[in-house]
Formats: C-alpha cells, structure tokens, sequence
C-alpha cells in the first residue's frame, strides 16, 4: 500500500445520494496494515451540562484538523462525532498522526481544560475480534466527499479506548498541535422548522444485519421525502458578529506568542473577514457569496459510523414520527437509538484555505447534539 491515503481511499468511488448509505457495495475494507484512531472527551456529559457545547465540538474538530494538518493536507477517511472523532490511517502516515493526537489531547487539557482520551488500534487488532472496518465516500456536495464507516470496527475500538487500551498518552506540557483552519466564527443558528433533532442510531446487540439496514433506509427515507426537514444551516449562511463567539477557542488555537497576543490578532483578522464577509467585497480569488454557498453545501450534518448520525432541523410532528419507528425498531430488538431535541443548531469550521472548495463544517445540536443522544441512549440501555 505504498502511497497510503492517495491509493487506498482516493480510489473509493463517491456517492452522492445519502438514501444508498447501507448498501454494502460502497463499502471497502481497510487494508490489513492501518490503523483506527479514536478520540472522545471523557466525562462529556459533565460538560454538556455546564453548557460547554463549543469547548466540547471544538475538541472533536481539533482531532480532525490536527490529523490533516500533520499529513499535510492529504486526504484520510475520518468521521466528527461531536465529543470526539474516528479516522483511519495508513502505515507511512501513523507516526504523524500518533504525534498529533498526543499535541491535540495536551492542548485540550491545557487550553480547553477538558480531557481528550484517544487511542491507535491496529485494524489486525479489530478483526481479530471478530469485526471489520469498511469505508465509504459520501459527496455531500461536488465539492467535498467525507468518509462513511460500517463493519463494528469503530464501535470496537472506541470500547477498547475506553477500557484504557491502545491508549495514546499526552504530549509533553506546552505542546501545541497544528490546528491552523479550524474555527468556531459563526453564531448558533435557530431551528426554522420548529426543532433541531440529534439522531443517534445503532444496531442493537445480535440484531439481524438485514433489519437494522431496513430500520435505517427507512428513516432515512422518511426525512429525505420529507418538505418538513432538512440541512439545519441557513441557505444564505449561519448569523455572523463581531466579535465571534468563538474568539476564545480560535486565539487558544493559534500558535506563536502570548494568549493575549493572539487575541488581538484573531480580534484584528475576524474583524477584516467580518467586513469582507458583511458586504461581499471580493479578494483576489475569494469571492464571499460563492464560499457561503460552498460552506452550505459542505456542512455535516448527517453521516454513518457503525450508526447513523443526523443533525436535523424538522417540525416537532417529524420528529415524532421518527421517534415512533425507533421505539417500535428497539422494542423488536434491531436498535438502540438516542435522540435530543433542541431549538438551534451550531458549526465549527475547518477551512485550511478559503482559495479552495473543499473546506468542511461540523455540525452538532447546539444545546447538547450528539453528546446529549448519547447520554439518552446508554441510559435507556440500563
């Protein structure tokens, strides 16, 4: 597998509609020399409940633009899950990506004042066990593709993770990971449609693989058909103020000089964006009309780790109906599902260049998200 990402998952096919998520044809296994990375911030829930949403996505995110960053920009299957992320990586790109997950899990203790736990688990490891762990590439828009996971190997390994296995210890204090474009600018945005539902889905233990295609296919199938949800992001883009939100965690992200100096650069260059951005004044090649549609396009808000994912803005009527079909899924023992409602949605950005097309938007509930869904799910699970 000399040439690693570019050969492996470069060379997945993309597919563009989200309705073929379960078709097994799309899925290809991981070559018997990567490795899975994990990551999840541990004791989330506790900062959930102190309201710390933007801290808590924006470690998730860091996993993921610390990894990319490292490989220099290369492409490499990985999934956000809000609390955290899971990728895979070739054999020539481990050590980067061993040194990067270290750098972030000390730079969330250190500067989020959360704890990061992550670990390296060899895909030998996995199907050992008895599981696998296949990639897809889903196109959300021309722009973009992002990966898709199925065959268990994920949920494994983030077991194993947290039994304290293949653990990746924290860089030395002081250590700074490369998180140059990740960002937290914009403002939360309101439901339009009456709610934003966290969706959580995963097979239940033994459940026939058949079913739970059909439960999934079947709800996915009712929010595509449906004109009462939908893409929880704006068409003409998220609210954007001066100053962000999120100057804190993007000063605390930048590396060079004192914290306070970083604020007044992130202050100075947010100030200069908000302007181009507030009245669509073109500079050389960014053109701030065509990066908002790009940025609509490209946001994740739906997705499939071994489970499906969904950040959906619906009416209160939908998200019964799918509640519904879950319960009656979990009670014939094909599912364990957490759901989370809320009233607004929110985006923390990777943009490695704003000259490309190809930068992507993590969306998550902005009262809780993923992290809420699946506090919901292990309860009921008891």
């Amino acid at each position: 597998m000399a040439g690693g990402s570019e050969i492996f998952y470069s060379g997945i096919p993309v597919f563009r509609s989200f309705a073929r998520l379960m078709d097994p044809a799309l899925y290809a296994p991981l070559p018997d020399d990567w490795t899975v990375g994990v990551a999840d911030i541990v004791e989330s829930t506790k900062a959930i409940a102190a309201q710390r949403y933007k801290a808590v996505n924006m470690a998730g995110a860091a996993v993921v633009a610390s990894v990319t960053n490292a490989l220099d920009g290369r492409e490499f299957p990985f999934v956000f899950g809000g609390d955290g992320a899971s990728f895979a990586v070739s054999p020539a790109d481990l050590d980067k990506a061993r040194e990067a997950l270290a750098a972030t899990a000390r730079w969330v203790r250190d500067d989020l004042d959360l704890v990061l736990r992550v670990a390296l688990v060899p895909i030998t490891a996995i199907r050992a066990a008895g599981f696998d762990v296949r990639v897809a590439r889903f196109g959300p828009s021309a722009n973009l593709s992002y990966a898709m996971f199925a065959g268990g190997g994920l949920a494994y390994a983030d077991a194993a993770m947290k039994r304290g296995e293949f653990a990746v210890d924290p860089a030395p204090p002081g250590t700074q990971p490369d998180l140059s474009g990740l960002s937290c600018r914009f403002e939360v945005m309101p439901s339009a449609r009456g709610v934003i539902l966290s969706v959580l889905v995963l097979p239940a233990k033994d459940a026939d693989p058949a079913s739970f295609r059909r439960v999934i296919e079947d709800i996915v199938g009712r929010v595509e058909k449906s004109p009462d949800a939908g893409r929880p992001v704006p068409a003409n883009g998220p609210p954007l103020r001066w100053p962000p939100q999120g100057l804190e965690y993007e000063a605390r992200a930048r590396r060079g000089g004192s914290l306070a100096l970083r604020r007044a650069v992130v202050l100075t260059f947010t100030l200069w964006a908000y302007t181009l951005m507030r009245f669509n004044i073109p500079i050389g090649k960014f053109v701030p009309k065509a990066y908002v549609r790009q940025l609509v396009e490209n946001s994740d808000f739906r997705k499939f780790d071994d489970g499906l994912r969904m950040i959906l803005d619906c009416t209160a009527e939908l998200a019964a109906d799918i509640e519904q079909r879950l319960v009656a899924a979990a009670a014939q023992g094909v599912v364990r599902y957490g759901l989370h409602e809320q009233d607004a949605a929110m985006m923390t950005c990777f943009t490695p260049s704003v000259m490309r097309a190809d930068h992507v938007h993590f969306i998550d509930g902005a009262r809780g998200g993923y992290a809420s869904a699946a506090t919901v799910l292990k309860a009921r699970a008891v």
